[in-house]
């Protein structure tokens, strides 16, 4: 082969294979094409909608539409602000409780020597994890609300216990809260192999400092990420709330719905826009932050 002439790459080198992406791009995307018209029209279509009504007003005599930042104002002012507060009050609090508790079951279920265990404890909390909304709050209600089978034995009353508050929605809230948890950080405790631990013993390290210095910053993507769901998940939970406290406790899914329907004022509808734009901007926020933690835990999970 002459100087001149260019070396051709074999079928396994590093150019042959960029070759091979290259050709593969076009037939990528053409079988991503459906999923990526569905995602529009049920996803973008309506987030449209929501951020169109949120910033424009329609005179009703004229019928002209004109843009403005009133919606969003309100919706940042007020009882729509202190909802916004509660409901963030809320789901940090609920997935900072669901996250430890979700850990330590998680870890021993992880390291429990029985199999059906194992899979008894996934199982159900995957069918947990997925159980809320009016079914959720009757369950309570039946249980341990003012006349709820727990309440009446152990006369919760007398103690203070209240189903229809913060702190009532907060222990319904860690129903499902904690076995999601369980479910999002077992595939990570998984990844932290035994030799680890092993080789921090031989060097006579402690427990503690196996956890401080190896377990921790090997799972810590996996526990911000597995909060930040949990976080979000809360957050964007209505039907069980509007079930079991109504009114009572101020969270913005509620506030929402009474915008919509006008129990409160008449003529709200872009408030309730607006308001809904703002947990999409939440929501977005919380997924920026969730998806590259959980990018960076995914080597460990293999």
């Amino acid at each position: 082969m002459s100087p001149s002439t260019p070396a051709s790459h074999p079928e396994g080198t590093a150019g042959g294979s960029t070759s091979r992406r290259r050709r593969r791009g076009p037939r990528t995307w053409l079988a991503a094409f459906p999923l990526l018209v569905f995602t529009g029209l049920c996803f973008g279509v309506p987030l449209g909608a929501i951020a169109f009504g949120a910033v424009t007003r329609t005179d009703a005599p004229s019928g002209a539409t004109r843009l403005t930042g009133e919606h969003l104002a309100r919706s940042l002012q007020g009882p729509y602000l202190g909802s916004l507060i509660g409901s963030v009050q809320l789901s940090a609090l609920t997935a900072l409780i669901g996250g430890v508790l979700g850990i330590l079951i998680a870890q021993a279920v992880v390291t429990s020597r029985s199999q059906a265990l194992r899979s008894a404890t996934l199982t159900a909390s995957g069918v947990l994890a997925n159980f809320g909304g009016v079914p959720l709050a009757f369950a309570f209600i039946a249980t341990v609300g003012i006349s709820g089978v727990v309440t009446q034995l152990a006369d919760l009353t007398s103690l203070g216990w209240s189903l229809y508050s913060f702190t009532g929605l907060t222990v319904v809230y860690l129903y499902f809260l904690i076995p999601l948890m369980v479910l999002v950080i077992a595939p990570a405790l998984d990844g932290l192999r035994p030799q680890w631990r092993e080789a921090a013993q031989n060097n006579g390290a402690t427990a503690w400092q196996f956890w401080r210095h190896v377990g921790l910053p090997v799972l810590a993507p996996s526990l911000l990420g597995g909060f930040v769901l949990l976080f979000g998940t809360a957050f964007a939970a209505h039907a069980t709330a509007a079930a079991l406290v109504g009114g009572s406790v101020p969270l913005v899914t509620l506030k929402i719905a009474d915008a919509l329907s006008g129990n409160v004022l008449t003529g709200q509808e872009n408030v309730a826009l607006a308001l809904g734009l703002d947990m999409i901007l939440t929501a977005g926020l919380v997924m920026a932050v969730y998806l590259p933690l959980q990018r960076r835990s995914a080597r460990w999970l293999r």
